[in-house]
């Protein structure tokens, strides 16, 4: 199943916007059915699925190992428009730590410096990788 059809204005935008935004929300539902949006980091490495990195011990990590279906969204223009959601289901990977692969490292360099942290130190705080495997991709 092809999630973006990059033959439309959407799905060129859609692309992009994944594969070059920073930061976005990844909404999750706690165990009274709330949904929990939070920022985060994330790196779109294949067409369906997306990697991000955890804490240990977090809430959204809870949420995920009870309630795997999630959202992840970009920020719209302000105006309405350039919407990106995309919809899926999370778990946890076997993916390798964040400073052994040199596409996060160089997307997040800037953000992991600012904060005070080397690509290792940031790996070793953000220790969890999570996999979202993406259902559908919408938006405007």
């Amino acid at each position: 199943m092809v999630l973006l059809d990059t033959s439309t204005e959407f799905g060129r935008r859609a692309e992009r916007r994944l594969r070059e935004e920073k930061l976005a929300w990844l909404t999750t539902v706690d165990g009274a059915g709330a949904p929990q949006p939070i920022p985060v980091w994330f790196l779109w490495e294949e067409a369906d699925s997306v990697l991000i990195y955890s804490r240990p011990d977090t809430p959204k990590l809870r949420a995920i190992a009870s309630r795997p279906r999630v959202s992840l969204n970009l920020d719209g223009d302000g105006n309405g428009g350039d919407i990106v959601v995309a919809l899926g289901e999370a778990a946890l990977s076997d993916d390798p730590p964040a400073h052994e692969l040199p596409d996060y490292v160089e997307k997040y360099r800037p953000l992991i410096e600012r904060n005070g942290w080397t690509p290792e130190s940031f790996a070793a705080d953000y220790s969890v990788p999570i996999r979202v495997t993406l259902r559908r991709i919408r938006g405007h």
